[in-house]
């Protein structure tokens, strides 16, 4: 007879999310994943597999949970150019809340050149965004509010490259005045 899991597998998920957002993938053993959540390691393996695979399962849930409270955001705004900047201001308020920077980022960063299966991950994540950015530029050029003098897949590469550089920078600097100022001067493109 099977045994009832003795934790809350997404509570326990969780956690290591945010210990892989903190720390990174190569800086967590697996006896700081062990003490994080709470677990046995035998029942870390057994829910999760190994560490490579609970880190997916973490780069997942993060994205997931991001891009879920991206959508919400881009819904509650009163047009696309809005939506847009709602996407860029969520990038510095996040940082009050979370730990600084952004998982996919940091992904990206430490281990795209050397795990394939991080890469892929991080490629869709970040299709997903610029694709995300094209709706809205398109939905924009339509009506009217974002200026139609740029094509809408440049201008949505030209914007998530900006959002990936902002993503970075959140890591380095507090001066909020700073960052809000590098969101006004990027997003001018779209008047």
């Amino acid at each position: 007879m099977a045994r009832n899991k003795e934790f809350d597998v997404d509570a326990v998920l969780q956690k290591a999310v945010r210990l892989f957002w903190s720390q990174g993938y190569e800086k967590t053993s697996m006896k700081d994943l062990v003490e994080t959540m709470g677990v046995h390691k035998r029942s870390m393996y057994d829910t999760f597999g190994d560490k490579h695979a609970l880190f997916m399962q973490a780069l997942e849930r993060y994205h997931e949970t991001v891009f879920a409270s991206v959508k919400t955001r881009v819904q509650d705004a009163a047009s696309p150019k809005q939506a847009i900047r709602a996407i860029f201001e969520m990038v510095i308020s996040a940082r009050d809340i979370r730990p600084e920077g952004c998982l996919t980022v940091n992904t990206a960063c430490e281990l795209s050149l050397l795990d394939p299966e991080a890469a892929a991950k991080v490629s869709d994540y970040f299709a997903e965004t610029e694709e995300l950015l094209c709706e809205l530029i398109t939905q924009g050029q339509a009506a009217g509010g974002i200026s139609a003098k740029h094509d809408p897949v440049q201008l949505s590469q030209y914007l998530f490259n900006a959002l990936t550089g902002l993503r970075v920078l959140v890591k380095t600097t507090k001066d909020r005045q700073k960052l809000e100022s590098i969101i006004d001067m990027t997003l001018a493109i779209l008047d």
